[in-house]
């Protein structure tokens, strides 16, 4: 009986010892940053709604959408529209009317233009965006 459960005891060691290994790695593979903006891209190749079709602000968005189309695909959108409706990245936001409904994904889209306006890369754009939005809980 002795045996059977120090054997259970080092059995239930070593699980927890890999388990324990495996959320370390996992943790380090996460924080590591991305150094290559090919990385960061979603993948959306749809073509995003007319800006005409709007007026104001929204137009703007849009109007962006169609200026920097791989930057907004090198974002996520902190609407969470990726988990809730499978959106790609926040350009999947302007390939139809969602954007024109949510602030989060025009406000990205504008600090996305600004940024790059300043002359900041994508990796740069997407920091400041994450940072902005990073403790934002739905």
């Amino acid at each position: 009986m002795y045996k059977v459960c120090k054997r259970s005891v080092s059995l239930i060691l070593v699980l927890f010892a890999f388990i324990a290994v495996a959320a370390i790695t996992s943790c380090q593979k996460q924080s590591a940053e991305v150094t290559d903006p090919k990385e960061l891209r979603g993948g959306e190749t749809r073509q995003t709604l007319a800006p005409e079709n709007f007026t104001g602000q929204i137009a703007d968005a849009y109007r962006i959408a169609r200026e920097i189309p791989e930057i907004l695909d090198s974002l996520h959108c902190y609407c969470e529209c990726k988990k809730h409706f499978g959106h790609k990245s926040l350009l999947t936001c302007y390939v139809d009317e969602h954007a024109k409904h949510c602030d989060i994904c025009m406000d990205e889209a504008f600090i996305a233009y600004e940024m790059h306006r300043q002359g900041k890369d994508v990796l740069a754009i997407r920091k400041a965006v994450d940072a902005r939005y990073a403790n934002m809980r739905h």
